[in-house]
């Protein structure tokens, strides 16, 4: 790859950080975005911004055919069987409540959800909202010392009284890559359906959810370079026509009365509501440069920065990464002895490093690490070795000033 010209595509990557070039190595948290899908947002601003799905005049059946365009190439994207089954959100957490909400409907006293210690609340909260108006009983999958889930303990986990199976497909804190399709061939042995939180697995690794057979797969656009607030679900269609509507409003129905509605097919009837078509509509962009660049080479090129970044961390007096998975994703959550993980992270940032710090919503996994937060550094395509380099730098210079 030609990383000068991939970082070329991303203005905000010149920017200098009191007086340093930044190195951006928050990217678990959200990527950075490409020149060209901000200007695609603004020239639909400029250009074609009408109500989609609504109108005859040409403004409206542009917007609408510019979405409807990027619906089929996420299908694409993510070897969908059918464009019904893509369903636009405003992010994964919207995704994941949208079948908590709706697919719970479903679920009666007594019934059973399984989930890992290593979710993010935003797949554990949704779960929890259902046991206000249900006796449901969540069971948790533990992990190893390296960070891998204890495939023999959720084994024994699924029973009779199983009703859903949501696991996340990376961690965002220990990198760990889940085994998700060995737990969705496990639970579909019983009928049993699985979500899959996909948000921190599609920026750097091919989906293909009718290989992976999952059933619900949830991922946002703004972590795969590009814009907030669009959100992918991606439905098993014969779930989701079981499924009642999440909300309520137009274009999710067919005909309203007063005595009755009708809801529109799929998969207008979850989308209710004006959707933010400019920024779906744009994500085609970010879709373009994913596909040009090649996932391939997205993930060999992040593994490198992964493998160089973890060696030259351990050479720090008083490192302690979390997470030594042997499938792992580019994330590395580290202490430096027993520093605040916010202390090096406000020191980093002085340096011109912007790493994330805290509990990442994940504060269940923490507590099970004995530990309340630690500092990530999460890299993207557009990071390069040099970067990593200066990391390590950074952290050579503050780790005495911390110990």
């Amino acid at each position: 790859m030609d990383i000068d010209n991939i970082r070329s595509q991303f203005p905000i990557l010149d920017r200098k950080i009191y007086g340093r070039p930044l190195i951006y190595l928050d990217n678990t948290a959200t990527s950075q975005t490409p020149r060209r899908v901000v200007e695609a947002i603004e020239h639909m601003y400029y250009n074609t911004k009408a109500n989609v799905h609504r109108g005859v005049h040409t403004l409206s059946q542009e917007a609408t055919d510019l979405q409807e365009h990027t619906r089929r190439r996420v299908a694409g994207h993510i070897n969908a069987a059918s464009t019904e089954e893509v369903i636009f959100t405003r992010g994964t957490t919207e995704a994941i409540n949208l079948v908590a909400a709706s697919y719970g409907n479903f679920l009666e006293n007594g019934d059973e959800i399984i989930l890992t210690v290593m979710e993010h609340h935003a797949n554990i909260v949704p779960w929890q909202l259902l046991q206000r108006n249900k006796r449901l009983s969540i069971k948790v999958i533990p992990i190893n010392e390296r960070g891998e889930l204890r495939m023999d303990v959720y084994r024994s986990l699924l029973s009779d009284r199983t009703r859903m199976v949501a696991v996340t497909h990376v961690s965002n804190v220990l990198g760990t890559i889940n085994p998700v399709k060995e737990i969705i061939a496990e639970a579909h042995k019983t009928g049993i359906p699985v979500l899959v939180d996909g948000a921190q697995a599609s920026p750097h690794m091919k989906i293909d959810v009718r290989d992976l057979n999952a059933d619900f797969y949830a991922f946002s656009s703004h972590k795969m370079y590009g814009p907030t607030g669009v959100g992918i679900l991606y439905g098993r269609k014969s779930l989701l026509q079981q499924m009642p509507p999440y909300q309520g409003g137009g274009e999710m129905i067919g005909h309203v009365s007063f005595e009755k509605t009708t809801f529109a097919g799929l998969p207008f009837k979850f989308e209710a509501g004006t959707p933010d078509f400019v920024d779906i509509a744009a994500f085609d962009k970010a879709l373009d440069f994913i596909e040009e660049t090649g996932m391939d080479n997205i993930a060999a090129h992040e593994h490198e920065l992964l493998e160089y970044a973890t060696a030259r961390m351990m050479e720090i007096d008083g490192m302690r990464i979390f997470g030594t998975a042997s499938e792992k994703s580019a994330v590395i959550s580290f202490l430096i002895g027993n520093a605040h993980h916010y202390d090096t992270g406000m020191l980093l940032d002085k340096l011109g490093v912007a790493v994330r710090t805290g509990h990442h919503c994940a504060q269940p996994l923490m507590t099970s690490l004995g530990i309340e937060g630690t500092v990530r550094a999460s890299f993207a395509v557009y990071n390069t070795r040099d970067e990593v380099d200066c990391f390590i730098s950074a952290l050579q210079r503050i780790a005495p000033m911390l110990q």
